[in-house]
């Protein structure tokens, strides 16, 4: 069995996942594109990982898209996003919220009919280590 850490960006919220990952997509739904304010969400599921919250627990708030299953968990103090169930018995991970460096490759990506076009071939684009001067 695999254990993971994860926190927020202020490091107010840390929490550990024990388990595997069933999937990793990379989601181009429009409500994903809101929530993370770019192309895609990049997050992990489970439904045998169990989540424990270390630290902020109190510190988290979730908000649930009304009339749909789309919700989204993050620490209040500096909006980072947070592991949430977003169907039940089902774990949500964002993977960037992980501290733990994971070696799975994304399963999928999925509501590429709802991409962000910008989002075309960016393959093309330059790349640099670090912010260009």
């Amino acid at each position: 069995m695999t254990d993971y850490k994860g926190s927020c960006l202020c490091g107010a919220v840390k929490y550990t996942v024990e388990g595997e990952f069933d999937s990793f997509y990379l989601c181009h739904c429009t409500y994903c594109q809101k929530d993370t304010g770019t192309a895609h969400a990049a997050n992990l599921f489970s439904r045998e990982a169990i989540l424990t919250w270390v630290s902020g627990e109190n510190d988290i708030t979730t908000y649930h898209l009304p009339e749909t299953r789309h919700c989204k968990s993050f620490c209040k103090h500096c909006g980072s996003s947070l592991p949430t169930y977003e169907v039940p018995g089902v774990l949500l991970v964002p993977v960037g919220s992980l501290d733990t460096q994971i070696t799975l490759k994304p399963t999928a990506r999925i509501f590429m009919a709802s991409r962000a076009t910008w989002e075309d071939n960016c393959d093309q684009v330059p790349e640099f280590d670090a912010m260009p001067k």
